[in-house]
This record gives C-alpha cells, structure tokens and sequence, in this order.
C-alpha cells in the first residue's frame, strides 16, 4: 500500500524538505499564537486589576498616579513583548527555510 507513496518520493527528492518545511511553520504561527494569546490574557488582566484600583481612588491624584503607572506599563510590556514576537518571527523564517536550503545545495 505504501509503495506508490515510496515511489513518488523517489521521484522527488525534495518532498521531504517541502514537507518539513511545512511543518515547521505550521509550529511556528502556533507558537506566536500561543505566545500572542498570552500577552493579550495579561495585559487584560492588568487593566482590569487598574480599573479596580481607579475606582477605589480618593482623590484625583491619586487616579492620575495609578493612570499613569498604567499607561507605562502597558507601553513598557508592549514593545517587550513586540520585540520578543518578531525575534520568534526571524527565528521561524530561518528554521523554515534550512530544509529548502540544503535541498538547493544538493542540486549544485
């Protein structure tokens, strides 16, 4: 039964490479989404413990102060976790790509 399967790999040395590839990416796009999801679950559950905090507030200051925190923070964890995203994007790209890279040295 596996032997037209066999055969067509054969024929084309390069499937295997293709496939990999395939699925190297797919792990990739999974990891980032896993990575994304949770990012996005903390920095919603930041803003929620600030709203709490906002609306237990006795004076305007002390509302502009726990405003401003946040407004920091979510800044800060926003650019640390994009950098951290397109470093796992840069990663997925070379990963993918290494089994197109040994199939097109071995055709030179």
């Amino acid at each position: 039964m596996l032997k037209p399967f066999e055969d067509m790999q054969k024929m084309n040395p390069g499937m295997d490479s293709a496939m990999k590839m395939w699925g190297d990416w797919a792990k990739g796009w999974q990891t980032i989404a896993t990575e994304m999801t949770d990012y996005s679950k903390r920095s919603f559950e930041d803003g929620q413990k600030t709203l709490e905090s906002l609306l237990s507030v006795k004076s305007p200051e002390q509302a502009m102060e726990i405003q401003s925190g946040y407004a920091k923070r979510a800044y800060e964890d926003y650019m640390r976790q994009m950098t951290k995203v397109s470093g796992m994007y840069t990663e997925m790209a070379k990963e993918t790509v290494k089994p197109l890279e040994q199939v097109m040295m071995k055709g030179r």
